[in-house]
């Protein structure tokens, strides 16, 4: 029993292996790439860094953007460059984009190229200047869910109108204009700058409004024209982008992206426990949850502890399949590993949701498979399914349903176990409990298996 275990055990633990290897070895990479440009900023000396914001606003823009202000700050920069061209995205990470922006001590010159629409609008007014391509837009910021449709609960429109206000005044512009960006419910009427909003609209400003409006500085045709006017084209430029591992983090930390690897890994894990002993779906398995942890990790979200709590889990859920524990182990394992799930995310409770989606889909597809390829699961190594019959080369025991009914002579006494004589053939029988002397004519009532009743058969006149 225990030489069945074992291979299982062991491809489990290289499977394990591999996962760490692979999210220390990425891990490294990027570690080593943040050097390398770290080491590059500093060598340079007083400079104008510039840093691209081209993309969705969510935690891995959020985590790029720290490196790189990071970086500014190492070099001792005299002004960061910050190239929007977005339509928006998660509000808490253009919070903690636009609180970045504040507590640096290197100040912000954003340039919006094509667009700064909704949460690109408020990282834009958290700068000290805003320049503007010609044909950009600001604005268009009200809050609004992942269908696009506007968000019309006040608790939320009345916290994203304020902080596009004080964003707004943090520079002198001015706040209703923020407000007229955000709320359909504002008015605004400014006779000086041409700009009207009525009530139901969602302010929007082209880079001339803008620039009347006071919410644009300048309007430059590229980040060099900025540069220039902003008196700075004698200084050294440095261009800060994201690594290949920051580009594939930005994707792994999506929530739906984030939801479909944990459902791969716990899927691919269960079956390779229950069902198949292959290997390739605990591989799958390892990878997805590898990719998982390594994306947060480059996003500045997944820490030491909560790797190690998942890797603590997942033995945990193995040993629970080889020592008998009465379930305990299985308990703290699945507790463990929820939590380093969680425990990596940047919003725990978004990562629990992704988590119990993933689960309910993946016992789906281990249901599924259950079913169609149960017969190879672990679970029939405890199990004896296999039949000892003939047409798999095993000689059953000889049938002694023909003597029922034939007569025989006790050659022994039959106390009530004996042996008969039936015809040429001596058999073992056994009586029902009574005596049967030797000599004795004797019938066979029944035969069950290889045992033979006999009782004594009476003479008749």
């Amino acid at each position: 029993m225990q030489l069945l275990r074992w291979p299982k055990l062991v491809l489990l633990g290289c499977m394990l292996a591999a996962w760490l290897s692979f999210a220390v070895g990425a891990s490294a990479v990027h570690a080593a790439a943040e050097g390398q440009a770290a080491q590059q900023a500093s060598a340079a000396g007083p400079a104008v860094v510039v840093i691209p914001a081209e993309q969705t606003i969510e935690s891995g823009l959020e985590a790029f953007l720290r490196r790189a202000y990071k970086e500014a700050e190492e070099a001792r920069a005299e002004r960061v460059i910050l190239t929007i061209n977005t339509f928006g995205g998660a509000v808490t990470s253009a919070e903690q984009i636009g609180e970045l922006i504040r507590k640096s001590p290197v100040p912000t010159t954003v340039f919006v190229e094509g667009k700064a629409v909704s949460a690109g609008t408020y990282i834009a007014l958290n700068a000290e200047q805003i320049v503007m391509e010609p044909g950009s837009t600001i604005g268009a910021a009200a809050v609004v869910n992942g269908s696009g449709d506007l968000i019309d609960n006040p608790k939320t429109v009345s916290f994203w109108t304020k902080m596009m206000m004080e964003a707004a005044a943090l520079h002198g512009r001015n706040p209703d204009i923020a407000a007229a960006m955000v709320n359909k419910d504002v008015t605004l009427s400014l006779p000086d700058s041409g700009i009207s909003k009525d009530k139901g609209q969602i302010l929007t400003l082209s880079a001339d409004e803008a620039q009347k409006a006071g919410y644009a500085d300048h309007i430059a045709g590229s980040v060099e024209e900025t540069i220039a006017w902003l008196g700075l084209d004698s200084r050294d430029r440095i261009d800060v982008k994201p690594s290949p591992a920051e580009q594939l983090a930005r994707y792994l930390v999506d929530p739906y992206i984030r939801t479909l690897l944990l459902i791969i890994g716990v899927a691919g894990i269960a079956l390779e426990l229950i069902v198949t002993g292959l290997g390739f779906p605990a591989l799958i398995g390892a990878i997805s949850f590898g990719l998982y942890f390594f994306g947060h990790y480059v996003a500045g979200f997944a820490g030491k502890e909560s790797i190690a709590l998942f890797v603590l889990g997942l033995i945990l859920l193995i040993l629970e399949l080889f020592v008998p524990s009465f379930g305990a182990l299985g308990i703290v394992g699945s507790i463990s590993l929820i939590a380093g799930v969680m425990m990596a995310a940047s919003d725990p409770l978004s990562a629990l949701l992704s988590l119990a989606v993933a689960i309910v889909l993946a016992a789906i597809v281990i249901g599924i498979s259950i079913k169609k390829f149960g017969h190879r699961g672990i679970w029939n190594k405890f199990i004896l399914r296999e039949k000892l019959t003939a047409d798999k080369g095993f000689v059953p025991a000889e049938t002694k349903v023909p003597l029922v009914g034939r007569e025989g002579v006790a050659v022994t006494p039959l106390r009530p176990a004996g042996t008969v004589q039936i015809g040429e053939e001596r058999v073992d029988v056994v009586t029902s409990g009574e005596f049967i002397k030797q000599g004795a004519a004797v019938v066979v009532t029944k035969a069950e298996g290889t045992w033979v009743f006999v009782k004594e058969k009476k003479e008749t006149v």
